[in-house]
């Protein structure tokens, strides 16, 4: 899926705004869920599910911003173990979109916060039988190996473990240069798209 430049900016404010008003949401979501949250034996454990449509995904902080169906938008919590399932596929939480309607397992952490291990995709923004491979996200981290003959190199990315980078199929003579003159050690920063939980099809090089 390609994604303009606009798109981007109206994504990461969107997350701005959910992020920042994350502690005062949280409490509307605890009032939905209710007891049964609240009153687990050492504060985490409990289990419950919460249905809303994905405002978006805040990658860096590893929270998905959810509106429910009072208005409200809160961030739930994910990590790399999360699972996103649409129709009998699993995705990972990058190819979640604006707008998809999902219902998520909540789980509340000992910190006070909300964590989901399941989303399920209820229906899809983009209304095809299966979910785009994800939106172009910023990743930056130190190169680790470079196979130019196959146009693929390994990343140690912040937070998000070794990748592997292959190129994408209409990448400017500018990123091209750039991926050839690549150093085993160098510290990188690009654009790209997950197409899997340890896998990106670069897009630009930043």
């Amino acid at each position: 899926m390609r994604i303009s430049t606009s798109f981007v900016r109206a994504t990461a404010t969107a997350l701005f705004l959910f992020s920042a008003t994350a502690c005062s949401s949280v409490g509307g979501l605890g009032s939905i869920l209710g007891s049964v949250l609240g009153s687990g034996a050492g504060g985490g454990g409990q289990s419950n599910q919460v249905s809303g449509t994905v405002q978006g995904v805040d990658t860096r902080n590893q929270q998905i911003g959810i509106q429910q169906s009072n208005g409200q938008t809160v961030a739930v919590s994910y990590d790399n173990q999360t699972q996103v399932r649409y129709q009998d596929q699993n995705y990972s939480v990058s190819s979640l979109e604006r707008g998809d309607q999902v219902t998520l397992r909540i789980q509340q952490l000992q910190n006070g916060g909300y964590y989901t291990d399941v989303v399920q995709v209820d229906r899809s923004v983009s209304g095809s039988g299966t979910m785009q491979s994800g939106n172009v996200q910023l990743i930056e981290g130190t190169v680790r190996q470079i196979d130019q003959a196959n146009g693929v190199f390994l990343l140690d990315a912040s937070n998000r473990g070794r990748l592997t980078v292959q190129l994408g199929q209409q990448l400017s003579r500018n990123d091209l240069d750039r991926f050839r003159r690549l150093r085993v050690g160098e510290y990188a920063r690009l654009y790209g798209v997950y197409l899997g939980n340890s896998r990106v099809e670069l897009r630009q090089f930043n």
